[in-house]
Order: structure tokens, then sequence, then C-alpha cells
């Protein structure tokens, strides 16, 4: 039986990664639907951080909106570690969100199906996919459901269903992996006495501890074992062989009882090596997984989602260039690249031989010198990312990220944040000088937003054209505007007109029915 014949994406996974790509989908008036196999969202504790340039995209699209970690203030922070060492200050540019936003991934998860949901997605939870079929004109999924196997018709599927992904695995996406080297256990327990293990990251000659105080009275405790790769690592973790570990790697007995949830993992590491094959894309853990210090794995799965929704959403609506998609891939998969490397970087730094205290004490004092470690807090926070433009000749504006700044329109005080809601590009025109850029855009209002502006000190330049997701697409200095909005939304003939809008922030008007691309 072919049910859901009428959606244009299917997400599978129902994670924050494809909720909020759901959220994204939607919001642009694409029919969307996401197949989770889990019943509920997960309470077992996973992520918790979001760093500076995920917090900075989705306040651009509206999607803190209503979040109760962002409308607190003591859940910002700018203070973090790198490879367990303290002092890690991450800085934010003025007018921008505080840097680390820490929020359980539990509540983003119900945040973000609450907005997918309300924009007009469609969340299947119970739902398994077991097959998927593609040909030239779309995507069909086998699902089997409470009722038995039923079959989904799409135009593209997202895989976003974790490092064990069945979508990755099905299509047959290959990888390039890293293999364990390291052995870790984790989990939510109550210490026998009280005092016997402070908060905190401690290391020791034999590894590392790092407690962490819970509600009720518990404390999560996580342990790194630097002698070797677990042999049991497919094996449920027992509260003895827990207690066992962190016994020895504090070189003393730690009791523990009431175990709330346990669990081993390592730093076995893995990257997909092409997050697109046809019409069926990897986002999140299913296209990268690396060792979690550091707290990078939520955020830059939740920049996969960013950067592919608006890129797959004007491709359904139709009118985009030709490269669009597949620079998905050429953006993302080296900034997962980057992470995997760099939680490499810090697992080796974190060994816990004395021939490494040297290392350790060079990376203290330049963390304690503030400046000296800005290259470390840009590199965590993904604040350093610049992407490959798309036009040949590009000028140096292109591929970096417009930080926001007031604006004095002709409608009134504005800034860039306010400006980018709606989702549409935004091409900013300065001055006088700017209006000659006006005609170029004609056509494309369904795409891009113009916007008359005064001049802004810091930007010295006539127009700027920025993406959705708040990166340049082209300033002045190489190829012309014109060679930017053909290679972003194709030629100017194609362009569509608006889509649906949503309480997401989509686009005014009916969604058009987009060509193939």
């Amino acid at each position: 039986m072919v049910w859901g014949a009428g959606f244009e994406v299917v997400v599978v996974g129902g994670g924050p990664v494809g909720l909020l790509l759901a959220a994204e989908l939607a919001g642009y008036g694409v029919r969307t639907v996401v197949v989770e196999s889990g019943a509920r969202v997960s309470r077992r504790p996973r992520a918790t951080t979001l760093h500076a340039r995920t917090v900075q995209c989705l306040v651009r699209r509206g999607h803190l909106e209503g979040l109760a970690a962002a409308a607190d203030p003591a859940a910002f922070t700018r203070v973090f570690h790198f490879a367990g060492l303290p002092g890690l200050s991450i800085p934010a540019p003025a007018g921008e969100p505080g840097p680390v936003l820490k929020c359980p991934q539990g509540d983003l998860e119900r945040h973000f199906e609450k907005r997918a949901r309300a924009a007009g997605a469609r969340v299947l939870r119970g739902y398994r996919v077991t097959g998927v079929r593609q040909d030239p004109a779309g995507v069909r999924v086998t699902v089997q459901g409470p009722c038995g196997p039923v079959e989904c018709a799409a135009r593209y599927l997202v895989g976003a269903d974790g490092a064990r992904s069945t979508v990755r695995e099905l299509v047959g996406f290959a990888s390039r992996s890293y293999p364990a080297t390291v052995s870790a256990m984790a989990g939510d327990v109550r210490l026998v006495e009280a005092g016997s293990l402070g908060p905190g990251w401690h290391r020791t000659p034999r590894g590392w501890l790092v407690a962490k105080d819970v509600a009720g009275g518990g404390m999560r405790l996580r342990t790194l074992n630097c002698t070797a790769a677990q042999e049991r690592r497919r094996l449920p973790l027992t509260l003895e062989e827990l207690r066992r570990e962190v016994s020895w790697i504090a070189g003393r007995d730690i009791a523990m009882e009431a175990p709330r949830w346990l669990s081993r993992f390592s730093d076995f590491s893995r990257l997909a090596r092409s997050f697109r094959a046809g019409r069926v894309f990897l986002a999140g853990d299913a296209a990268h997984v690396h060792f979690p210090v550091g707290g990078q794995g939520l955020s830059t799965g939740l920049l996969d989602a960013v950067n592919l929704g608006w890129k797959l959403a004007f491709t359904v609506r139709g009118g985009v260039g030709r490269g669009l998609l597949d620079s998905y891939d050429r953006e993302r998969r080296p900034a997962a690249q980057r992470v995997i490397d760099n939680t490499r970087a810090q697992l080796a730094l974190m060994h816990p031989g004395p021939g490494l205290d040297p290392l350790r004490e060079l990376f203290t004092r330049l963390l304690a010198g503030g400046g000296e470690s800005g290259a470390l807090a840009a590199m965590v926070s993904a604040q350093d990312t610049v992407f490959e433009p798309l036009t040949v000749r590009h000028s140096p504006w292109e591929g970096r990220f417009l930080h926001n700044v007031g604006l004095s329109t002709r409608e009134g005080p504005a800034d860039v944040i306010g400006l980018m809601r709606e989702g549409r590009a935004l091409l900013l025109l300065f001055g006088e000088r700017g209006s000659g850029y006006r005609e170029q855009v004609r056509g494309r209002a369904g795409l891009v937003r113009t916007v008359h502006a005064a001049p802004v000190p810091g930007l010295p330049c006539d127009a700027l054209l920025v993406r959705p997701d708040g990166y340049i697409a082209w300033g002045p200095g190489g190829d012309g505007l014109d060679c930017a909005l053909s290679a972003y939304f194709g030629d100017r003939a194609q362009a569509r007109p608006a889509g649906a809008g949503s309480a997401v922030g989509g686009f005014p008007g009916r969604p058009a029915r987009a060509g193939r691309p």
C-alpha cells in the first residue's frame, strides 16, 4: 500500500536534528513527514550544549522563541573547557545571544517537534524504516508501522536517524571510520558516601572522571580509560562494572547505588564520504560521529539541519541554482571533519601519562591568557567556519557569517536578526550607491528580500547578499551580483512566486508546485 504520496520530503529520525529540519521545511511550505521509531522523547540524559554559531543561526530563524532555556540569562555562559582543561572563554560579537546555551536535548526535541507540527509537518512515532528505493523522480520509503508495512512516496529523503542510521545502511553510503582506542562509561547513580567524589573534572594517573550533581541527590558520572578500547562495548553496562572502573581510576573505592541509567561509549569516529546520494541526504549523527568531548555533536547536527533546510526547501519550490543542493555536502562535510579532528586532538591531550604534562601546562597557560586561546574558542564554537563561495571570482566577504548589526532602513530601525526571520535571502543595499543593484534582483522577490539601509560603520560596502542561514553569499569585489543570484537561485526566468508561511516564519502566500531539479 502506498501511503503519504502527497509528501515532498520524508525525514527519518525524530531527534533534534530531524525535528529542526522538519520545522524548517514545513515553515517554507514544504509538505514534510517525520518518521521516528521511538514512541516518545527519550528521558535518558544526552547532549546539553549549543555552541555560539548554532545559537546565532537558530535565533535568525526564530527557532529559540518559546524555549525556556533561551529565555533564562543564566542558561548562557562564556566559560568552557578544552580537553578537560578549564578556562576556555568563548566570546560572541556584540548584538548576538550569549555564546554557549545550556539546554537538555529532550527539551530541544519537544520544542522543535512543537514548532514542526505548528508549521504543518506530520510527526509519526512508532514507525520503523525497513526499505528505501529511489529513482530520478523521487524516493519510496517502506515503513513498518503499528498496522503493518506501508510505503511512503516523496521527492526527497533525509536520514537524521542517528549513529546507527538505517537510512545510511539501506542506501549504502560509504564512510571513513576511525577505530576506538579508549573506553568510556557513563551513568546516573547515588554515591553511598556523599563526599567520596566531588563535582568537576578529575584527572588521575589512570584516566579521567567527570562528575556532576543531578536532581534528587544523584550524580552523573563519566569515565575515560585510555589503556584500550572496551571488549564488552556491545553488552549492557552493569552498576558493578561502573563502580570498579570509577574506583580504579580514582585509586580508591567509591561505592554507588540506585542507577537510573548506564551506558558505554568510546572514541570511535565516522564520517560519511558524501552527505548526498541522489535524492537521499544524511544529517547529524547519521553523517558523522565523534568522541563527545567539547559538546560539539548536537551543535554540528543542528547546523547540518539549518544548512540543508533552506536549500532543500528552495529546490522543492523550484528556481534554484544547479549546484545548490550539492553545496550542502561541500560545506557541511568539511565542517564535520574538523570536529572529528579537534575532538581526536583533545582526546590525545587527555591521555594521562606524565609525558604529556608539559603540553597540558602549555595549554593551561594559553587558556589562562585569554586572547591566545581565541583560535580554540572559535574552533569549538564553529565561529571560524567559512564556506567556499559558489561564484568563481569571489570577494573577501563571501562565505563569512554576517553578525548582527543595527540598521537604519527606509521602514525604520531594524537589525540583521529580525530581517532574517522570514527565511528569504536578504539583499542589503547601503546608501544611494547600493540602489544600483536593485534591478538585478527583480523577479526574485519570492526568494530574496531587498532592504535599503543607511551605511553601517564596519561594513564598508555598497551591498551584501545574505543567505537564509546568515552567511554572506555575495559582496562587491568579485563576480557581479547576477552571477551569485544565478548560482544560488537559478536564472531570473526560473524564479518562482513565494510559498506558504507558517508559525516558523516562512514566505507569505501559497506554495507553488515546483518542477524537478
